[in-house]
């Protein structure tokens, strides 16, 4: 689903088409949910994660994986214009609501839920939606293309983009203009990248060591800051060996923090240049480094 939706604004041909894309998904999901699930694979497997979750007594749990998959559509459906965010708290804010509503999710349906697991999956989903604009840039900023044909640079609607927050593009002297034009040359490009870049980081790292207090059975270190909104509601808990061993168990959900550590260290070798064919290339070490991680319980 995450695919489906992430893909709408470049397979649709107009806005209204990609609307009824996702009311389609938002009724499917109420539907599944209420135990009418439609004739499709992702219908399917949904209704049946929430049907062994209910029959084993995590109707909560089943709820709240209800609640994360509507945000994620919602926040899907505000960003469906490909329209630059204003500020990197807001980018922030979409990465909270898509990747990390993803692992929210994947947790939920392990049945490992508790509010030190949602503070560590908020860091790590923050990362990987961080790092996954920065990927896009070369793809969604065509500037080959506008090179080839400067009437169309910027001007494609859906077709182009820069997703970059404003507020760090202004700082750092650079124009959406520029880079459809200019690509890796787009004066400012590799500052505001770097600063972009650097705030995905903080998490990955902050991720890391909470990951490693947690697990030797000490606090977070630090407040969560979306404790006690909606999805993030639960009874008092102590750190006690029940928490710690709910944390190994769903230790492959945190591995999604690898590949996004990953491309940001690719990212830093080419002097946070997107366009390099060093950051485009295919880590084809990328298994290994998951299995690394996997046998050494640490992201």
């Amino acid at each position: 689903m995450n695919l489906e939706l992430a893909r709408l604004p470049e397979t649709v041909s107009n806005p209204t088409i990609g609307s009824l894309r996702l009311q389609f998904w938002r009724d499917a999901v109420k539907e599944t949910f209420a135990g009418r699930p439609r004739r499709e694979p992702i219908s399917i497997l949904l209704h049946e994660a929430i049907t062994n979750l209910r029959s084993s007594g995590e109707d909560t749990t089943a709820n709240s994986i209800k609640f994360w998959l509507l945000r994620f559509i919602g926040t899907r459906e505000r960003h469906f214009g490909n329209r630059p965010f204003p500020t990197i708290e807001a980018m922030e804010e979409y990465a909270e609501t898509t990747y990390s509503a993803l692992i929210y999710m994947t947790l939920a349906s392990t049945s490992a839920r508790s509010v030190h697991l949602d503070h560590l999956a908020s860091h790590i989903g923050k990362a990987c939606g961080i790092a996954a604009v920065l990927k896009g840039i070369p793809a969604l900023a065509g500037w080959r293309k506008a090179a080839k044909n400067p009437g169309t640079g910027g001007g494609g609607g859906n077709s182009h983009a820069v997703l970059l927050p404003l507020d760090v593009m202004t700082s750092a002297g650079l124009s959406e203009e520029a880079v459809f034009r200019q690509g890796p040359e787009a004066p400012g490009l590799e500052d505001a990248v770097f600063e972009v870049a650097t705030r995905a980081h903080g998490h990955i790292e902050t991720a890391r060591d909470m990951f490693r207090s947690l697990k030797a059975g000490l606090g977070p270190g630090h407040a969560f800051e979306h404790e006690g909104e909606a999805g993030h509601i639960y009874a008092d808990e102590n750190l006690d060996e029940g928490v710690r061993a709910d944390l190994l168990r769903a230790f492959g959900v945190f591995l999604e923090a690898v590949p996004a550590a990953e491309f940001l260290a690719s990212l830093e070798k080419a002097h946070f240049n997107p366009f390099s064919a060093n950051v485009l290339k295919d880590r084809w070490w990328l298994p290994l480094a998951l299995w690394r991680s996997l046998a050494k319980k640490e992201i």
